[in-house]
């Protein structure tokens, strides 16, 4: 599942990114891009729920993951929100912080579910 969503997220960075340097505000493509963030990040939990369900247990501290999870999930919800309400090119760069962002939050909730500790 990491490398499924380091992908979506690259992806939505290129898209976000590549829109605010031609200069464009944000558009139906770069809105989607990140909303695909937030839909890999409910299948994400889903698959969670069943890892765990099935007795996969989390190395590391449950509410911590879960906690970056449902924090993860609030990123793209309000960056589209700012996109929507701020319609310059800027927005975008905002939009593509979201897959950085998550991309981050992703490897942390890896390395939690493994239990690798941190350096």
């Amino acid at each position: 599942m990491f490398i499924a969503g380091a992908m979506v997220c690259l992806v939505s960075v290129v898209l976000c990114f590549g829109a605010a340097i031609l200069e464009h505000g944000p558009n139906d493509l770069t809105i989607l891009s990140v909303a695909a963030v937030e839909l890999f990040l409910v299948v994400y939990g889903v698959f969670g729920v069943i890892r765990q369900v099935g007795g996969e247990g989390i190395a590391g501290e449950a509410w911590e993951f879960w906690g970056y999870l449902f924090t993860a999930m609030l990123i793209p919800v309000g960056a589209i929100w700012w996109s929507l309400m701020d319609r310059s090119r800027w927005s975008n760069f905002v939009l593509g912080a979201v897959g950085i962002t998550v991309f981050v939050m992703l490897f942390r909730m890896e390395q939690i579910w493994d239990g690798v500790p941190l350096a």
